[in-house]
């Protein structure tokens, strides 16, 4: 039933609408998640690129000349010779990764619970449906953060080419995306993206599905009423919105 205009005025924006507002919740979730792990991924890949840059250099004697050892003692040397803001040095195009494909999971998954499979008789959601919804909200979104995602992996490849000596082919997040799309065209945006859908498929076809049982036991055994606030709580017990994926 088509709520007057006038009254529609008056619902919280939330209830007016429903799809942007999880959208931004799922965004803004995934921006502090990201911002709060985002060192331990910087410092991750720093080894990684440190190995990999010293294996190409000294071979066998690599380990030995390594300037950082272990993850804590990687993060220490990053703030002591860079400083402490260096830590979350290339965090803008992760953020922009994680607020495009929560976000755009979240909106699908939601869209195709309501619109497309529905639920039963008695409002539950059955299981077979939320893998299936979860799967392919996963492809969505994933597919559409794609080009953000290739930026952010290309971002983390400077620092491989500093280490070895290398100059760098990106001024910012902004001057990589515009030469992706000055070299490859629309298409070099999406450059491995069938990989990338295909575990973005698998990873949420266990993530969105917990998430919805999780909230569908939450309205029915607690105080709680299905909206934005029972979404955040429902994403945050089983961390459907993290950085880890």
């Amino acid at each position: 039933m088509s709520v007057p205009e006038d009254e529609e005025r008056l619902l919280p924006l939330a209830q007016r609408w429903p799809r942007a507002s999880k959208f931004l919740l799922s965004g803004c979730a995934a921006t502090v998640a990201e911002l709060a792990t985002f060192p331990l991924d910087l410092t991750k890949t720093r080894l990684q690129m440190q190995g990999e840059a010293a294996l190409a250099r000294l071979g066998d004697s690599a380990r030995e000349s390594a300037p950082y050892r272990g993850m804590v003692r990687t993060a220490l040397g990053i703030v002591q010779e860079e400083g402490f803001l260096k830590l979350w040095q290339g965090v803008t195009p992760a953020i922009y990764r994680h607020v495009v494909y929560s976000g755009g999971r979240m909106v699908t998954y939601e869209h195709l619970r309501e619109a497309v499979f529905g639920k039963s008789e008695d409002k539950h959601y059955p299981l077979w449906k939320s893998v299936i919804g979860g799967m392919m909200a996963g492809v969505v979104g994933q597919f559409l953060a794609n080009p953000t995602d290739l930026v952010k992996v290309q971002m983390q490849m400077e620092g491989k080419r500093k280490l070895e000596g290398k100059p760098l082919r990106f001024r910012g997040v902004h001057h990589a995306f515009a030469k992706i799309l000055a070299e490859g065209g629309i298409r070099g945006l999406w450059a491995g993206w069938v990989p990338n859908i295909q575990r973005a498929a698998l990873v949420n076809m266990g993530d969105l599905t917990t998430y919805d049982t999780v909230k569908h036991y939450l309205v029915l055994n607690t105080s709680l009423e299905e909206n934005i606030m029972t979404h955040g709580l429902s994403s945050n017990l089983v961390g459907s919105h993290t950085a880890t994926q």
